[in-house]
């Protein structure tokens, strides 16, 4: 019982537990080919602007104000602000915040789960500013999270929907967190364990009709991370064998077998493959929204007899099925519904953060619309989706009442979500989330200091630079 934990660790570390373990131990930034470098800087701006959008919400006003009765000098930033909390209890808001306005980015591939990979970022933040990491390790920091994430989503089959992607988030950011804090493998192992094992997050939070919950459970997933790797720091054990013992992780929660495969050393690294969002919704109804753009704004809606939007078959289940979608109550459950972003683009010609505020929410006008709309699946689209190059094709036809029918498409070779942006989009895409409460020199200023991340000594001084005066 008293022996040294090293002379334990075959019998007591699963094989999942190890793989993470000596991956995250040997990943070295001298490893990360320079496209990698540049794909994690643009999550980085992309995610911090996305933040800034979600500001103002009331959760993460909410999640501020729990933060703020936690004071800590030595913790990280609240950014936005110039409050400084415990890592964790940063990375719970800062995760909450990047998550909320819908514009952070997403994960399609062919058989994964999905999600949203750029909620394990925030958490790798605070924790390189906690111990004043370098550029190089934060940006090492947040391809490891990543890989972690996107690796469990592969594999995650989750029959019956019943555990939430935020999962990847928890036991993506332990991972890079526990390298950030350079954990000895040991302790790395039992950080990974923390993570897994108590912090199963229920797909409940994104069933039925949405509650402000749905952005703060990455918070949530984000925290768990971050507190596992302080356990693992302070010497606590987490359970053993947490993915393949009797109880553990691939039992009850992916309900198989998995054998995760990570990146590098003559394989690809995955960052690269999440999709930058250029709309403010779901990601599987930014296809929708595109195509309707293509006929909007309708002049009269009152003309309108009919709206058919075909889709692929995976957006018809998650964004296109139940009630809900047709009677949304609250902007969480709305940026989650075809119906209503479609109606809002057909009224306005696309959709901002705005489309989802309590003038548009209940909108007399919006309401009928959102009733002459079908959904439907298109099986070409769902071949499209389930190949490579993940291609998401959508067509939206509006019916009038003397019979025309006004088209508009979307996917593979034109306004395909997929596609690559261009280091200007991402500035424009930032500028247009952050000018308004940061103010035109401020975002000069952070956009040029993000760009040479990998040239910064110490990160810590990133988030004071997103003060919102």
């Amino acid at each position: 019982m008293n022996k040294p934990v090293e002379k334990l660790l075959a019998r007591e570390v699963d094989a999942i537990q190890l793989k993470l373990t000596e991956y995250a131990k040997k990943l070295r930034y001298e490893d990360l080919p320079a496209d990698i470098v540049h794909a994690a800087k643009v999550r980085v701006i992309d995610t911090l602007g996305s933040l800034i959008g979600g500001f103002f919400a009331e959760p993460c006003r909410i999640a501020r104000d729990v933060a703020a009765a936690m004071p800590n000098d030595n913790g990280a930033t609240v950014i936005g602000t110039r409050m400084k909390t415990t890592p964790e209890m940063a990375a719970y808001v800062n995760a909450a915040t990047a998550r909320y306005v819908e514009m952070n980015d997403i994960y399609h591939w062919p058989g994964a789960f999905g999600g949203h990979p750029s909620d394990v970022l925030t958490p790798v933040l605070a924790a390189a500013e906690h111990v004043k990491a370098n550029g190089r390790d934060f940006i090492t920091g947040v391809v490891l999270a990543y890989e972690v994430y996107q690796s469990f989503s592969d594999v995650f089959k989750n029959v019956g929907m019943g555990f939430d992607h935020t999962n990847f988030c928890t036991l993506g950011s332990a991972v890079a967190l526990g390298k950030l804090f350079d954990l000895p493998a040991d302790k790395l192992s039992q950080c990974i364990s923390m993570a897994a094992v108590p912090n199963v997050i229920l797909r409940q939070v994104r069933m039925g009709h949405y509650s402000m919950y749905k952005a703060v459970a990455s918070g949530h997933a984000g925290r768990a991370g971050v507190f596992a790797a302080i356990l693992a720091r302070a010497g606590m054990e987490g359970p053993h064998l947490p993915f393949q013992g009797k109880g553990g992780w691939c039992t009850h929660v992916a309900r198989d077998k998995i054998d995760i495969a990570l990146g590098g050393y003559g394989a690809p690294f995955k960052i690269q493959h999440s999709l930058i969002k250029p709309r403010a919704c779901c990601g599987t109804t930014i296809s929708s929204v595109l195509a309707a753009e293509h006929v909007a704004p309708l002049r009269d809606l009152d003309a309108v007899q009919k709206i058919t939007v075909e889709v692929y078959k995976k957006a018809k289940e998650r964004v296109g099925t139940g009630e809900h979608r047709w009677n949304p109550d609250t902007r969480e459950t709305a940026d989650h519904s075809i119906p209503y972003v479609v109606a809002a683009t057909l009224m306005d010609g696309t959709i901002t953060p705005r489309s989802f505020n309590d003038q548009h929410l209940w909108n007399p006008a919006l309401r009928a619309l959102i009733h002459k709309i079908e959904v439907v699946e298109n099986e070409e689209f769902t071949a499209a989706y389930i190949k490579l190059p993940v291609e998401h094709h959508t067509r939206v036809t509006v019916t009038l009442a003397n019979g025309e029918k006004l088209v508009g498409k979307a996917g593979g070779a034109k306004d395909e979500l997929s596609a690559p942006k261009t280091d200007r989009e991402i500035e424009d895409k930032f500028r247009m989330l952050c000018e308004e409460p940061l103010g035109v020199k401020q975002c000069d200023a952070l956009l040029a200091q993000l760009w040479k991340l990998d040239e910064m000594k110490d990160v810590s001084v990133v988030p004071p630079g997103f003060v919102i005066a």
